[in-house]
């Protein structure tokens, strides 16, 4: 059995019934949207979102979940789908999953559009239920996430971004995403405020490890889904690459900078900039923060009583900080 189908094996039932619910949640009455948003569906990750928001609440309460699970568990896909959307227009890219993205298909103005489509589509079925604590959960990451991008935008000019705002960024960027998946997890079955808040904690340390993880593909192997310096070449600002400025001598820092901001098109200068940061440790430094994220996190669920739930939020907990992909 994959890793994937071992984490999802106990909401399995859950699982598959919210693949049918979503598919119908995303239809429209456009023939243009539906054949958009039906590309969308075909082309599914590995579902972690709602796969969290199950185990959570199941975790939680063992008995059969209610329409409100389901209903948080869309309404994040949703979000999580629209943000995927107008990642691709901001970062000009023409692939995603291995496909063609939204954007390379139907260019910048019908994919916002979609996005925004998305986007307005998750918080109006938050309005129609009457799901006002979901609803508060889901706008506060919508303003975090659009905060975060920005942030990093305004912070990454100058390259020089230390590890405080680094973390901040991460956790506006991608950590609050997971973190309202556990949240609203916990809220879809009535748990209180306390549990809610352990939950949030639990997905937002889970996010910042998830985020460094992919931050270390950077400095991978070619086989891997993102090509090696893709960040770099984009000028991003990781983890590695942070440390990396602490430690270098003025010199090398100044060196450094200016291939990141002046010659990220140079491969052979992008590749001798990698093996410098794997060099002078900034890889194993950031694997090592990683790994503290990810065992904070499953030291949370230590408050819980062992369950086939609880097993897999762990082994979900420690795939993604090994993923391949």
């Amino acid at each position: 059995m994959k890793i994937v189908e071992k984490i999802k094996d106990p909401i399995y039932q859950e699982m598959e019934l919210f693949e049918k619910k979503f598919t119908q949640m995303m239809s429209s009455k456009v023939p243009l949207l539906n054949r958009i948003t039906y590309f969308i569906v075909k082309r599914k990750g590995k579902q972690i979102r709602p796969m969290l928001v199950f185990l959570v609440a199941k975790m939680i309460y063992s008995n059969k979940l209610g329409e409100k699970s389901y209903r948080g568990a869309s309404i994040l896909e949703l979000i999580h789908t629209a943000t995927l959307v107008h990642d691709d227009i901001i970062d000009d890219s023409n692939q995603r999953r291995g496909f063609f993205s939204i954007n390379a298909l139907w260019k910048n103005k019908i994919a916002v559009l979609v996005g925004d489509y998305l986007l307005s589509k998750g918080l109006i079925i938050s309005v129609e239920n009457k799901d006002y604590d979901l609803l508060k959960i889901v706008s506060d990451v919508v303003r975090e996430m659009s905060e975060g991008e920005l942030l990093q935008i305004e912070k990454s000019r100058d390259m020089d971004l230390s590890e405080e705002m680094y973390y901040k960024i991460i956790e506006k960027k991608t950590a609050v995403l997971l973190a309202a998946c556990c949240a609203i997890g916990a809220t879809s079955v009535s748990a209180n405020e306390k549990v809610i808040s352990k939950m949030y904690e639990f997905g937002k340390l889970l996010g910042i490890a998830f985020q460094i993880k992919d931050d270390l593909f950077d400095y991978g192997k070619e086989k891997i889904g993102k090509p090696l310096g893709i960040d770099m070449r984009e000028q991003k600002v990781t983890l590695p690459f942070i440390y990396s400025l602490s430690v270098l001598s003025s010199k090398d820092k100044k060196w450094m900078i200016n291939t990141i901001k002046n010659h990220n098109k140079d491969k052979d200068r992008v590749l001798k900039a990698i093996s410098i940061i794997k060099e002078v440790g900034g890889v194993d430094y950031a694997s090592n923060k990683m790994e503290m994220y990810k065992d904070n996190a499953i030291k949370i669920l230590d408050d819980f009583s062992t369950s086939p739930f609880k097993d897999s939020l762990i082994l979900l907990a420690n795939f993604v900080t090994s993923r391949d992909v």
